[in-house]
């Protein structure tokens, strides 16, 4: 019997829809487990996940052959996201949740052996992916839904375990969709306890005159001079008289942060503007993102839709600074 689940891959940025493909043949003789297209080390392990979970859920494992085929088959696939989606693939193939359930649906969440369902990175873009794709509904592990939840117009499920989630496609005992509080976005956030305020800066006011005009004109500003001259201070500071993220701003920086993992439980929303402070001696792969599975870097991590920056210490003198603020305060 065939089985096809979706759930999703982070390239990037940006997630991508993975059919996860389950095939039964309970007439095999040997038994096998054989999972292709492309599965990192995680997502080959994820099978012997699977046959624990299901089996200490009291659910049916039947030892059997089954061949999971992670389409498209071109994608590499890294972590364990698709644990849930191959345990329900496993499920729906031996006859022990109703097809129908699967339709319009994304599996997302790592499993424990006990049958639990775990935080994953990540949730953020692939709730978004599937709000793009048209998708109606989207599991994911209980402590990520308050995160899901922030893309509208979707339904997100919190599961707990794999028994929750049967009992749930069969009706038995329901689960409601997970209800952000409305008000909570439109809040003016609580600053940082980091957060340096503007007016607390002494002296330096031409540097300062010079920060107020790129903040109120969205220009860039390059700032060199020796160590201790107050770059990083002042750097900090600019984000005080900046405006709070827009909605559309704050999720855009809220799915990159997802994707390193970087987001609260108690408040997953970014509305402050992120500031960064790589130390100069970063390589290049953490300061512009890459690596063997390609995750954002610290530019990434800087960047909103309307401000990006980056300092860099240099052995600039103080006096070219001064002249270059002087001429900015000259053209302002």
């Amino acid at each position: 019997m065939l089985a096809i689940v979706n759930t999703c891959a982070v390239i990037g940025l940006d997630g991508h829809i993975v059919e996860v493909q389950t095939d039964f043949n309970p007439r095999a003789h040997l038994p096998s487990f054989n999972l292709v297209g492309l599965p990192g080390v995680a997502v080959r392990e994820s099978k012997d996940r699977a046959r624990s979970a299901i089996r200490n859920s009291g659910l049916r494992f039947p030892n059997k052959a089954y061949v999971v085929n992670l389409s498209p088959a071109d994608i590499h696939k890294h972590g364990p996201s698709y644990d849930l989606a191959i345990a329900i693939g496993v499920l729906a193939a031996t006859d022990q949740i109703p097809l129908h359930t699967l339709d319009n649906t994304m599996f997302i969440g790592e499993l424990s052996l006990d049958g639990s369902i775990r935080h994953v990175k990540g949730v953020l873009p692939m709730a978004y992916t599937a709000m793009q794709q048209g998708f109606d509904t989207v599991y994911v592990p209980d402590e990520d839904a308050a995160e899901a939840a922030l893309i509208q117009d979707i339904a997100i499920i919190p599961v707990r375990s794999i028994g929750q989630l049967v009992e749930h496609l069969y009706q038995l005992n329901p689960i409601s969709p997970f209800q952000a509080d409305p008000q909570a976005a439109r809040q003016e956030p609580l600053l940082e306890d980091t957060h340096i305020d503007f007016a607390d800066i002494r002296g330096q006011e031409h540097v300062k005159r010079a920060l107020e005009v790129a903040a109120a004109g969205n220009h860039n500003i390059l700032m060199s001079g020796p160590p201790g001259a107050g770059k990083s201070l002042q750097a900090r500071a600019l984000a005080g008289i900046l405006p709070f993220l827009t909605p559309q701003e704050a999720l855009e920086v809220t799915r990159t942060y997802s994707i390193v993992d970087m987001l609260s439980q108690d408040e997953p929303l970014i509305r402050q503007r992120p500031f960064r402070a790589p130390h100069h001696t970063i390589s290049q792969v953490g300061l512009v993102g890459g690596g063997s599975i390609p995750k954002p870097g610290e530019i990434s991590l800087a960047r909103t839709e309307a401000y990006c920056s980056l300092m860099r210490s240099t052995s600039i003198p103080a006096k070219c600074l001064r002249c270059c603020v002087s001429r900015s305060k000259t053209r302002s």
